[in-house]
């Protein structure tokens, strides 16, 4: 079956979603700025690089709030900041193909609102914020879509990252580079070269 192929964070969304449910959730419970310094360190160790360990760390506070519930919440008043490059109108026609780091229970009501056939994500507890497996990023993500459609294709392949999503720019037979909205293409070649 063929495919076009999306990454999500600041390709179809501007910013990384995850890091602004994180201060949503803060913002509409305020009870879990006890847990703030707590939650601030490990989202920074994380982006330092320090391991997806303390990805799981950032999101311990799902213990105390709905997170499947707060994800909806969220994304109604956040889904005016997609962009139109998401639209169904302005798509290929052909089904789509979500592949996040971002955790697949948090991505899934939007991903519903857009008609995405298959969401690829980093499986997390939204009861607990553990990781259950590996963080879907960098070559976990061509491993993931190997596993769930082992017989797709796909035509189009859009990210912002050409360094991170190498290994799925590499799976397409166009690759696009989504910069603020706006789509670039380049072939595989170009894209390698840029990474190096």
């Amino acid at each position: 079956m063929k495919f076009d192929l999306y990454d999500f964070d600041k390709t179809v969304y501007p910013v990384d979603s995850e890091t602004v449910f994180l201060f949503y959730c803060l913002a509409h419970r305020p009870y879990l700025i006890l847990l703030a310094p707590w939650l601030l360190l490990n989202l920074i160790l994380f982006f330092l690089g320090f391991g997806d360990s303390f990805k799981g760390r950032c999101f311990s506070f799902l213990r105390f709030v709905n997170g499947e519930k707060m994800a909806e919440k969220f994304w109604e008043k956040q889904q005016k900041n997609i962009y139109p490059i998401f639209e169904e109108k302005n798509r290929s026609g052909r089904p789509v193909v979500v592949c996040s780091a971002s955790p697949e229970f948090f991505l899934k009501p939007i991903c519903k609102k857009y008609n995405v056939h298959t969401l690829i994500a980093t499986p997390m507890n939204p009861k607990t914020g553990k990781i259950n497996g590996f963080n879907c990023k960098d070559k976990q993500k061509p491993i993931r879509l190997a596993e769930t459609l082992p017989d797709a294709e796909f035509i189009n392949v859009y990210s912002d990252s050409l360094k991170n999503d190498i290994h799925i720019f590499e799976l397409g037979q166009k690759c696009f580079y989504a910069n603020k909205g706006t789509l670039t293409e380049m072939s595989i070649e170009e894209i390698r070269a840029k990474v190096k």
